[in-house]
């Protein structure tokens, strides 16, 4: 998992409230039996005019014009500015997969569907959380000035605008933790591969039958 720190990207604004996660990766995509390869298909009813299944070439597609991340001024974006309930609906993981692997680093919205909150951090996707307010502001600002980027710092929790104005945002200080070090549950588990292996070898010294399995 890529570690998390300072990020400064372009932001893309997906102005819409209550977003699902089958709208973010719609569930034909779900057969695929690999973690990676989402990213074509992020959005894709909405991005695509055409209709779009596993495998498909996107050169061959039709993109929809008016969709946001259709459009040049946000070709290359890496944060993504939400509305409130983003990643509702089902509880797929590849939908914080989708957002990854396009290209994203980080989500801003006012709120988020519990279980797409927690897959984000397991993920090494940022959600932050802001008032709604706050968020409103963004999205003016967003569309007032075409390249608007901004720069989150992790470390100390904060949002810096282009103005160089500070926002800042909580994040419960394992999930820091986790992202700063780029550690997924895998990570978190082989950061303790020595004491396993010691784990292991003493269970196998005292109870060495373990290490035969039973044949029929």
């Amino acid at each position: 998992m890529q570690k998390f720190n300072i990020h400064k990207g372009l932001v893309a604004p997906m102005d819409r409230e209550n977003v699902d996660t089958d709208a973010i990766i719609p569930k034909q995509f779900l057969k695929s039996i690999r973690k990676t390869g989402f990213g074509p298909n992020l959005f894709d009813e909405w991005r695509y005019l055409d209709a779009g299944f596993p495998g498909q070439d996107p050169a061959t597609r039709k993109p929809n014009p008016d969709f946001v991340l259709n459009q040049p001024r946000y070709a290359g974006a890496s944060i993504l500015l939400a509305r409130k309930n983003f990643g509702c609906g089902s509880s797929r993981e590849h939908a914080p997969w989708a957002i990854d692997q396009y290209g994203f680093r980080a989500i801003i919205a006012p709120s988020y569907a519990d279980i797409f909150f927690n897959n984000c951090f397991k993920n090494g996707l940022l959600p932050i959380v802001l008032p709604e307010s706050v968020v409103a502001q963004l999205f003016d600002e967003v569309y007032a000035f075409p390249g608007y980027e901004l720069t989150i710092d992790l470390e100390r929790q904060v949002i810096v605008r282009p103005q160089g104005a500070e926002i800042p945002f909580e994040v419960q200080p394992f999930r820091k933790y986790c992202l700063q070090g780029g550690l997924d549950d895998i990570g978190l588990t082989l950061r303790q591969a020595d004491r396993i292996r010691s784990f292991e070898a003493n269970r196998l010294a005292t109870k060495p039958w373990l290490a035969h399995t039973a044949t029929l």
